[in-house]
């Protein structure tokens, strides 16, 4: 049993108790303290707070709770005979140590751990796979030789368009008689200087008519202030008319060399314009023109409007000098 030392008083069972010739004084009425221990007990102090601990001698070694800081303690052992250490220090508990048997099992890993090197290789083998299947296109090129497509450039290039084709001038397509025409519900196309033509832009300013593929297409320089002006309306022009609108022929050489030819008259053409609708004009031509190459275009094409420029201004007229 262990516990704070006890501190008890004795009632005064006989006033008339004598010390030597003297009676006893006893206070008020109580005796003074007496420490009642056993011969088997003794005492020690809490090293953490300084409690004064009573146990027997038989508990020895074990452990117990500080009574006043509740720290686990170990009891020491009980002074020898004559020891001048009436009161002894605890030691606190701090590492309580394993039994032997649950320290071995820490040692040695136990067979139902979690699995995780298998896991980290399942998952690698599960990326490698999906990467093998979104480049397996590429993966049986390269198995076989073949050349593998850049498709990560950010610049891809465009797929190279067909060229137009259009037949050479012949009797059915080219003639300069104009009552013999009827103007074809396609595209408009042709020829000009021997090369393929097919209109891409077609664009109306002022009087001015422009059909146009890069580096190749035709101008006409039509009798008109604004494009609107020509809305519902037909041309015609025979081959035998002076004062025609001038036409312009453009087309490029070998060498990639703009060229130009002015055809003034001998040419005969058939234009055709319907309404015109948010700064757009439907429209069909038929053009023959006497050059050696026999160039021509027929076909529909729809004309996007623009505002005619101002005109340049006049440059003054220097002074006669006097």
């Amino acid at each position: 049993m262990c516990g704070a030392p006890v501190e008890m008083s004795l009632p005064n069972a006989n006033a008339r108790l004598r010390f030597g010739d003297k009676p006893a004084k006893f206070g008020s009425g109580r005796v003074g303290a007496v420490r009642l221990q056993s011969m088997s007990e003794f005492k020690f102090a809490c090293p953490v707070c300084g409690q004064h601990i009573t146990c027997d001698s038989r508990t020895s070694g074990t452990q117990m709770e500080c009574p006043t800081c509740f720290r686990k303690l170990v009891i020491p052992q009980p002074p020898a005979a004559g020891s001048p250490n009436l009161v002894l220090t605890a030691s606190e508990v701090t590492n309580r140590p394993l039994p032997a048997g649950m320290a071995g099992s820490l040692d040695q890993p136990s067979g139902k751990q979690f699995p995780f090197a298998a896991v980290a290789l399942l998952i690698v083998l599960c990326a490698v796979g999906g990467t093998a299947f979104v480049f397996r296109d590429k993966i049986l090129k390269i198995a076989k030789g073949q050349p593998v497509a850049n498709t990560n450039s950010a610049a891809k290039k465009k797929p190279k368009t067909a060229k137009p084709y259009a037949p050479p001038a012949n009797d059915t397509n080219w003639t300069l008689h104009l009552a013999e025409v009827e103007i074809p519900e396609t595209p408009a196309a042709g020829r000009i200087h021997g090369l393929d033509f097919l209109s891409r832009r077609a664009t109306l300013q002022g009087g001015r008519l422009d059909l146009r593929q890069e580096g190749t297409g035709l101008t006409i320089q039509l009798f008109a202030k604004q494009g609107e002006d020509l809305a519902g309306q037909s041309i015609n022009i025979e081959a035998g008319r002076t004062n025609s609108p001038r036409v312009t022929l453009r087309w490029k050489d070998d060498e990639e060399k703009s060229m130009t030819k002015n055809v003034r008259e001998g040419y005969a053409l058939r234009l055709e314009f319907g309404q015109a609708t948010n700064a757009r004009m439907p429209a069909k031509i038929y053009l023959c023109t006497p050059d050696d190459a026999k160039s021509y275009v027929a076909g529909t094409f729809i004309a996007e409007i623009r505002k005619a420029p101002p005109p340049k201004p006049k440059s003054p007229q220097p002074k006669p000098k006097k």
